[in-house]
């Protein structure tokens, strides 16, 4: 049966779709189509003529940079973003719809009800996806000069944020990419320090004749944050002895393992996870030569018409919890486990092997936006737990369509996999998406639907040494999605509409105790976001995203979340750039989710419901050229007057006994070098 609900689900989606797909090659950029040669550094070398003239116009390639990127599996091209007016394009979280335990680094969740929805194997531990890079956001760029970009983050209490950027073409046919980033927070309370380090090396190179290519991706992701369990009571907060957070009492750490410090990475209480990822794809193709004869120069062309690509990935992950100094009456009091141990430890280690093998094929040769693709895998997994291990072997198919018309204005994608042998063979994933131009001055609209049958993470069954009551006789899980966009840049409007319905949804809801929700429920969410220029420098930005689910479903989100920013912004004194002011995210009373450090889980709870002042930052962010700076002022609304605590001492409580920052001062730079 769901061999023929998976067939039907791809017939719908793909029926009658056809001329459009990719936007060009890959490793294909728009300096290559024109000829443009490179040295051995990446900077462009203009064709040499039969003579020299003095007055012969001057190549502009050569003081300027054209840079563009795409991510991994999307050959839609990018620019740079060098807007000032929002910081969290350059930060790992989003200041808008994530939220943190507390100090930049801890686990962290998103207040927009956001299901998992691949199919296949997933070992159940999303804590900390916030700091992780990723290979789907891998980008592979190609630029005319080498480009560096260097930024660096100061907050209170030592707060430091790193990252490093390099990316350069050796030659028209390689280019590659390196990204480094630290995140390194101490926090305000007790046992709240994270150091996180990720590395990530991208590549990408084509042949001579145009035939071959392949991209390389490396990630290296190390987390690593101390582990407080939370305020043993919050209300001490209100009669701190020195006025510092870092005397109250939690419910992990001891008097050995409190230390807060920058150049502390050591975690002795709390979570490590360590996550390698190696990639490789390789293409080659099929098809007719041409070639294009300019003025002073012949480019050779090649159209591909058919295409041989293998991807092989090897992917491994350790998640891990533990405590060099545990204080028995601790765990047993707050988290109702009895150590009888010089160390608690928990450890899950998950290694990958895929091998995949596609063709794909251009129907059109003057339309490299129309290809359809279809191809198998064969994925190893081996689990490797506190006392057993386990392995399986699982295979599946691919398929995906995708065409875009030559004259931009039609856009359809559609991809479907579906597992056909091993522990997840039922497993697929359908999806479709039509874009449109609905005309220059009305924007563009784009509609599409998904549907997802996967088996529930493997945390929640017998696949973990982690504390957690497995179920049996799990049913899997079924997501299905229909969402909206339209987005107008002549009004700077952008409206999303998504409706979720999911059956069989699994979740903690006890420290220990995940649960399989059988009753079917839906969720709505609907948001916007606006730009108002008020005047010629008052601009006004609002973004709002409304949630309305099902009545006792487990979606702990609040129903209203907005976000206010009020700017003075322009150009000044010709090359100032300044966007200073002030904003608010305001959202309604919600019950949030409650988390386990010792399981990395988040809990869905009904008996706390929070009582949320609006966060309240002012900022300063300007730029120079290539020098840009941000000053911010965070958590304003900490601010409280009374007999006992006068001061920036009002904590909100995203998380239950978890409280957030007092008011926060950063000041970061952004630089970047055209070499």
């Amino acid at each position: 049966m769901w061999a023929k609900r998976f067939l039907y689900s791809i017939a719908a989606l793909i029926l009658g779709m056809n001329a459009y797909a990719q936007e060009g090659s890959r490793t294909l950029n728009a300096q290559q189509q024109l000829g443009v040669q490179f040295d051995n550094q990446g900077r462009p070398i203009r064709p040499r003529t039969g003579g020299k003239d003095s007055l012969q116009k001057r190549d502009e390639q050569a003081d300027s940079i054209t840079i563009r990127y795409n991510f991994w599996d999307s050959t839609k091209l990018n620019k740079l973003d060098s807007s000032i007016n929002d910081l969290s394009i350059r930060f790992p979280s989003s200041i808008f719809t994530q939220q943190d335990l507390g100090n930049m680094g801890t686990a962290a969740r998103s207040l927009v009800f956001t299901p998992i929805t691949t199919a296949g194997f997933d070992a159940g531990f999303h804590a900390f996806n916030l700091y992780r890079f990723t290979v789907p956001t891998t980008k592979f760029y190609s630029t005319t000069r080498p480009y560096t970009e260097l930024g660096y983050l100061l907050g209170s209490r030592a707060e430091q944020f790193i990252h490093v950027q390099h990316t350069q073409n050796r030659n028209e046919r390689f280019n590659f990419a390196f990204e480094y980033r630290l995140i390194n927070g101490p926090g305000a309370f007790r046992n709240q320090n994270t150091a996180h380090n990720n590395i990530r090396f991208s590549s990408a190179y084509q042949s001579v004749n145009k035939r071959y290519s392949n991209n390389l991706i490396f990630i290296s992701n190390t987390l690593r944050s101390s582990e407080n369990g939370g305020l043993q009571n919050p209300a001490d907060l209100d009669s701190l002895a020195l006025g510092n957070p870092f005397e109250v009492e939690t419910k992990l750490g001891t008097s050995l393992s409190a230390r807060r410090s920058p150049f502390n990475t050591s975690i002795n209480t709390g979570t490590v996870n360590n996550e390698t990822i190696i990639l490789l794809r390789q293409q080659y193709d099929f098809g007719q030569k041409d070639s294009l004869v300019t003025d002073s120069s012949t480019v050779q062309l090649f159209y591909p018409r058919f295409r041989f690509q293998h991807t092989i990935w090897y992917h491994q992950q350790q998640y891990s919890y533990r405590d060099f100094v545990p204080a028995t009456a601790d765990y047993l009091t707050y988290f109702n486990i009895l150590v009888n141990a010089d160390t608690v430890s928990f450890t899950d280690r998950w290694r990958q092997l895929n091998n995949e093998l596609a063709i794909i094929s251009y129907p059109q040769k003057n339309n490299l936006n129309q290809f359809l693709k279809i191809g198998a895998g064969l994925q190893l997994v081996n689990g490797t737990f506190t006392a057993a291990t386990t392995q399986q072997t699982n295979t599946y198919g691919i398929a995906e369509y995708r065409n875009r018309t030559r004259n931009q204005k039609w856009n359809i994608e559609a991809a479907g996999k579906l597992f056909f042998t091993g522990i997840y063979a039922g497993n697929y994933e359908a999806s479709a998406v039509l874009k449109t131009v609905v005309g220059k001055k009305l924007g563009t609209l784009a509609v599409g639907a998904s549907n997802v049958n996967r088996s529930p993470s493997m945390v929640f069954g017998s696949g973990t040494s982690f504390p957690v009551f497995r179920l049996a006789n799990l049913q899997n899980e079924n997501i299905t999605q229909v969402h909206a966009t339209y987005a107008n840049k002549n009004i700077d409007l952008v409206l999303r509409g998504n409706y979720q319905l999911l059956s069989n949804f699994t979740y903690f809801n006890g420290l220990y105790t995940p649960v399989q929700e059988s009753t079917l429920f839906s969720v709505l969410q609907i948001s916007a976001e606006k730009k108002l220029k008020l005047s010629r420098h008052w601009n006004y930005y609002l973004e709002g995203i409304l949630q309305q689910a099902t009545a006792n479903a487990p979606v702990n989100v609040p129903t209203v979340l907005t976000r206010h920013r009020l700017a003075f912004e322009g150009n000044f004194f010709k090359n100032l750039l300044l966007s200073t002011g002030i904003e608010a995210r305001i959202m309604t009373n919600f019950k949030p989710a409650a988390y386990n450090p010792l399981n990395q889980q988040f809990i869905v709870q009904n008996n706390t419901t929070t009582q949320i002042r609006p966060d309240v930052h002012a900022f300063v962010h300007f730029q120079i050229k290539t020098f840009k700076g941000f000053v911010r002022l965070e958590n304003l609304n900490s601010f409280q007057i009374n007999d006992n605590n006068t001061g920036f001492t009002r904590r909100n409580f995203f998380t239950p006994g978890y409280a957030s920052s007092s008011m926060w001062l950063r000041i970061g730079i952004w630089w970047t070098f055209i070499n």
